[in-house]
């Protein structure tokens, strides 16, 4: 009589139970991989177009562009002439210059002391100081500068009569302002603009005429 196959038992159904909670943990465990992995890639993404937005900004609405001084104008308020053509010995001659410094940033330019020194024929005639200011964001700030000049300095020069008597004096100036833009409380750039001018003044009229500026910005 042939021997009886041995019939194995069925897994208890703790066993069974283990095995399924088994495959059910490790479906958790890729699922929540996939949503780490989806959501670092999201983050990822949103601090890339962050960065490229922000580079974006700096080299576009934030770049720091230089702020123009012009001298817009110059009015002789005193002068006292003899025929009236020659400055009187020991009077005193007074110009205006208008100046104005023009912001075209998205922040605020503080500056320092503006310094503006006249010339005639290389020697310096007269100086004026402006006070400390500030020029906020795309605006213009004007200022008025009075050059005191001394008229016995001026006659010193032996060019002054030939100069008189031509009908127009020419002169020039040299205005400096330095000062600091600040964006974002990051961006922090100094900047000196320089600005050279030459111009000649009819005697007759007292009016200037032939007025031409350089401006030399360095950041």
């Amino acid at each position: 009589m042939a021997e009886k196959e041995q019939v194995r038992p069925l897994a208890p159904a703790s066993e069974r139970q283990s095995s399924d909670d088994e495959e059910t943990a490790a479906h958790l465990k890729k699922t929540r991989r996939r949503k780490c992995i989806k959501c670092c890639g999201c983050i990822a993404a949103l601090l890339l177009v962050e960065a490229v937005v922000v580079v974006i900004l700096i080299f576009t609405v934030f770049k720091v562009k230089d702020p123009i001084v012009k001298l817009n104008n110059v009015k002789i308020d005193k002068l006292d002439l003899i025929n009236g053509t020659t400055p009187r010995p020991g009077s005193n001659m007074s110009l205006t210059a208008d100046v104005s410094v023009k912001n075209p940033n998205y922040a605020s330019f503080k500056y320092r002391n503006t310094t503006t020194t006249l010339f005639y024929r290389g020697a310096v005639i007269g100086e004026a100081r402006g006070p400390p200011g500030q020029t906020k964001a795309r605006r213009t700030m004007n200022m008025s500068l009075v050059v005191e000049i001394i008229v016995d300095g001026l006659m010193a020069n032996p060019n002054l009569q030939s100069d008189v008597k031509s009908g127009l004096v020419d002169f020039s100036s040299y205005t400096r302002v330095g000062g600091r833009i600040k964006m974002l409380k990051i961006i922090k750039k100094h900047v000196i603009v320089k600005m050279n001018c030459t111009m000649s003044i009819n005697m007759t009229s007292r009016a200037i005429q032939k007025m031409k500026c350089k401006r030399k910005v360095k950041l």
